[in-house]
């Protein structure tokens, strides 16, 4: 899967018409269109707007030698943008330059008249002006449209643009009347990046769209196949037939190994729910042995002991309470304790050892926890061993178990770094296994396994605490990494333990089960743990991903706040949230391997809501939205239209007095 955004300039046409639609239907609005890339993607916008379409030439100004590199731009009119900085920084002679902008000039006037076959320039005098091109970089050439279309008296002037640098984007918005960025990815690197064909457009092409009028434009738009929600409520499973949504992951899931469920918040019933059944039938029905959560490996390894009829937890509740670290609502909830009560139940009901199911956790977070549990595993085993781990782990001693703590201070320079230590001590680990197995058999092996894991989890945690200040994706790359080598480290575990290939089922948030290629955040280097399994078990992988409409969350103000009963506000037009609303169903399931039409409406990038531990309502385009081409980010997408507030087994008063509804503005 390429690493690209939009598919082509058509389907970026799309996108931007959709976060113009305020615009359409006016009578005073026009669409000029940058060619010859700006055309395509300006005739979408303009047959979604009902708008007229023309073109506003502008030429760049290359420097001989680098024709990339622009020196300043020229537009008609006798608009002439000259970069001072290049000129001076390349010692270019004025006279030199003069000439260059005499023979741009000249190509301008043979464009205009080329484009327009002899059709008069439009008038903008008193006209909304959306100025479109299909990626900016520098932005020289847009800045001269825009005090060209100044300079010819418009009334407001709409910059649209699929993709361009932040940088780019805050510096038209000084001369412009408003700026549409689709996506403003970092690195920008260049235009081309962002599209799956970026092939060069044609003069032809051009002439051959302006010469369509509005009514032809109307036309073509009703011509058009059955509107996308129509095409998805087609194939839509609706969860009350008789195909469940979980009839459809058992049959989607096939001979799969890993079978990821996301959810679009960590605090909503119904994804849990759902999540726990689809679990208890490939449990039950498929083989599968283990659930692998996005929480610590040494919380989820006391749930693990339980399952297994180990350990000193009498009941599921108290086997929860490992999970002590925010957010404790993610793991410590009414529907995990239910589902965790199952497989105990369930596990209780096999005589063999190798055919019950686990309960683990992947990530990172539990940095001490983990240590901990290193040192008491080695004094059973090795006294003198765990003393030579309580040696190397006093390095942290002085971040008085905070993470955020060592963080700060490795990025600031304000502490050493333990990153020797704790390498050390993994390496001791994985050399002395054999040594430290206390007795024979799955108890014994197991035991082993979990002290390297907490190992491992020591080792990555330094390093993600380290680089935490350093760079979200960096950071956020570690921690997607650990879970991914940790997934197939279990599989191997499990896989010896039982003499075959392990199937494992894993509970994490949407933003780390889906592909991010198919993200813009993968668009800048962003992995996910969906994408590792996909690249390192080609066809051997099911993702699916969750979504809603509104309703009420689980989820704090800030890290470290209390949970509180939120609502949702209700899903931004042009987001995939708001188009499955509009399917008119309580909630479905949607096969996109099986789902053709579906998956062609979907392979356009669309904003896409994400909910963590903390939703932010009053800013929610900037905090919880992304865009995504739903269609390669998951296998299967289930979506529940109103969903309610995951229920904490510590409801705290303010959770239960619920945040007060109010009415909010459709869009942000």
């Amino acid at each position: 899967m390429a690493e690209r955004l939009f598919r082509d300039r058509r389907d970026a046409g799309r996108m931007l018409a959709r976060l113009l639609e305020p615009y359409r239907g006016r009578s005073d609005v026009i669409v000029l269109a940058l060619p010859r890339g700006g055309v395509p993607v300006a005739y979408q916008v303009a047959k979604a707007l009902d708008a007229p379409l023309d073109v506003l030439v502008v030429r760049k100004l290359g420097v001989p030698g680098q024709e990339e590199l622009a020196m300043g731009a020229i537009a008609g009119g006798g608009v002439v943008i000259v970069d001072d900085d290049v000129v001076r920084g390349l010692r270019l002679d004025p006279e030199f330059v003069q000439r260059i902008v005499e023979r741009e000039r000249r190509e301008l006037v043979r464009r205009e008249q080329a484009y327009r076959e002899g059709r008069p320039p439009p008038d903008v005098t008193g006209k909304v002006v959306i100025v479109v091109d299909d990626g900016l970089a520098t932005g020289a050439s847009m800045r001269a449209a825009v005090i060209a279309l100044q300079e010819r008296s418009a009334a407001r002037i709409v910059v649209a643009v699929p993709a361009a640098p932040a940088s780019t984007c805050r510096e038209l918005r000084a001369i412009a009347d408003e700026v549409v960025c689709a996506t403003t990815p970092s690195p920008f690197v260049a235009v081309g990046q962002w599209y799956w064909d970026f092939r060069q457009v044609l003069d032809e092409e051009v002439r051959a769209l302006l010469r369509q009028t509005p009514a032809q434009r109307r036309e073509a738009r009703e011509e058009e196949p059955p509107d996308e929600a129509a095409a998805i409520r087609s194939e839509a499973l609706p969860r009350r037939s008789r195909r469940s949504a979980g009839d459809a992951v058992v049959d989607l899931c096939g001979d799969a190994h890993f079978v990821l469920l996301g959810e679009a918040s960590h605090g909503t019933h119904e994804f849990y729910e759902e999540r726990a059944e689809i679990t208890r039938r490939l449990i039950a029905e498929k083989g599968f042995t283990a659930v692998a959560i996005e929480g610590d490996w040494p919380d989820a390894y006391r749930v693990n002991r339980f399952v297994h009829g180990r350990g000193a937890d009498q009941d599921a509740e108290e086997a929860l309470r490992g999970f002590q670290r925010f957010p404790t609502w993610m793991w410590r909830n009414t529907v995990v304790l239910d589902f965790v009560g199952w497989l105990r139940e369930r596990n209780d009901r096999l005589a063999h050892e190798e055919e019950r199911a686990g309960f683990y956790g992947l990530d990172l977070y539990g940095l001490f926890r983990s240590m901990e549990e290193i040192v008491r595993h080695l004094e059973r085993v090795d006294p003198a061993a765990a003393e030579r781990a309580r040696e190397r782990f006093a390095c942290f001693d002085h971040y008085a178990e905070d993470a955020q703590n060592y963080a700060y201070a490795a990025a600031f320079g304000a502490g050493e770094s333990c990153e020797r230590e704790v390498i050390e001590q993994l390496t001791e680990l994985q050399r002395t296994a054999a040594e430290h197995v206390s007795g024979d058999g799955l108890l014994a092996g197991d035991e082993r396994f979990n002290a390297e894991m907490n190992a491992r989890a020591v080792k990555d945690g330094e390093e993600y605490y380290r680089t935490m200040f350093g760079g979200s994706v960096l950071s956020w790359n570690r921690r997607d990494v650990h879970m991914a080598d940790t997934l197939d480290a279990l599989a191997e575990h499990l896989g010896e333990r039982r003499g075959e290939a392990a199937r494992i089922v894993v509970w994490a948030h949407n933003s780390h089960v889906g592909d991010s290629r198919a993200t813009e955040r993968g668009s800048v280097g962003e992995l996910t743990l969906g994408r590792l399994a996909r690249e390192r078990h080609p066809g051997d992988t099911l993702l699916s991903g969750f979504t809603t409409h509104t309703g009420t969350v689980t989820a704090a103000d800030d890290w470290g706040q209390p949970a509180q009963r939120k609502t949702v506000r209700p899903s931004l037009q042009g987001s995939v949230e708001q188009l499955f609303h509009d399917v008119a169903e309580p909630s479905f399931v949607l096969p996109l391997r099986e789902s053709p039409l579906s998956s062609e409406v979907l392979l356009s990038a669309r904003l896409e809501r994400a909910i963590g531990v903390i939703y932010r309502p009053d800013t929610e385009r900037e905090s919880h939205y992304f865009r995504a081409r739903v269609a390669d980010q998951f296998d299967m997408v289930f979506h529940i239209d109103e969903t309610r507030a995951l229920e904490p087994l510590e409801r705290t008063a303010q959770w239960e007095r619920g945040d007060v509804p109010a009415t909010f503005p459709h869009a942000v």
